[in-house]
This record gives C-alpha cells, structure tokens and sequence, in this order.
C-alpha cells in the first residue's frame, strides 16, 4: 500500500502512467476500505484520521487521471469538432451567438456601397 500518513501530490501524479495511476488508485481504494473496517471495529483515532487524507487522496488521483484523458482526447480531435461534453459550456446564450466572421458579413451590394461611397470626414475650423 502507499506509505502512511503521507499525502498523494498532484505534481508527482502528473508524471506517472496511466496504468501506475489505475494501479495506486485500487491500492488506496483497498486502504480506504481497511480504514472503514477499522472504524466499525473501533480502531485507533490515528488511523481514524487518515480516512479523510486517503479519500482526497483517491479524489487527486482520479483528477489526474481524467485531466490526462481529456488532455488525450484533445490531441485526437484537434481540427475536427469536439464531442459536446469537451466544448466550452459558457451560457446557452452565449452559444447561440454569430461567430465574429458571420457578424461581420454583409451582402454584396452592401459591401459595394460601403466601398464606393465611403464615411466622409469633416474636419470644422476653428
């Protein structure tokens, strides 16, 4: 199992495998399970305390494991669309919006007049 008293770091997580992250997960899952038995069996409160250490333990070690699989996934589907949950969630608003490139159409003849007959500037004296 992985060393007592010791918390998981998120940074050391980072440069494992996935399959060393699956591994350490089951081994804290099976701690976590131990420390539960413990506490209906009325264990020491030293090994009581670890509960919560061991639970946010697993909780970083699934954090990395589903930031590493997105981060995957990206590098899949870069130049293609993404799956809806990989999008950007923003507001149902906001998607719904005119990208900046179909604001910024406009027909043609409304272009040819923009051109030919560009704003005048008028500069007053003083």
């Amino acid at each position: 199992m992985s060393s007592p008293q010791l918390k998981v770091r998120a940074s050391e997580l980072q440069n494992k495998k996935r399959d060393e992250l699956v591994k350490q997960l089951e081994e804290l899952k099976t701690e976590l399970v131990s420390l539960r038995v413990q506490k209906i069996a009325g264990g020491n409160a030293s090994k009581l305390a670890r509960i919560s250490t061991v639970r946010k333990s697993i909780a970083r070690v699934l954090t990395v494991i589903n930031h590493k699989t997105r981060a995957n996934l990206r590098e899949l589907y870069k130049g293609k669309k993404l799956p809806l949950d990989m999008r950007a969630k923003k507001t149902r608003a906001i998607r719904r919006r005119l990208t900046k490139h179909e604001r910024t159409q406009t027909t043609e003849r409304a272009h040819k007049k923009a051109i030919h007959f560009p704003k005048r500037q008028f500069i007053v004296k003083a």
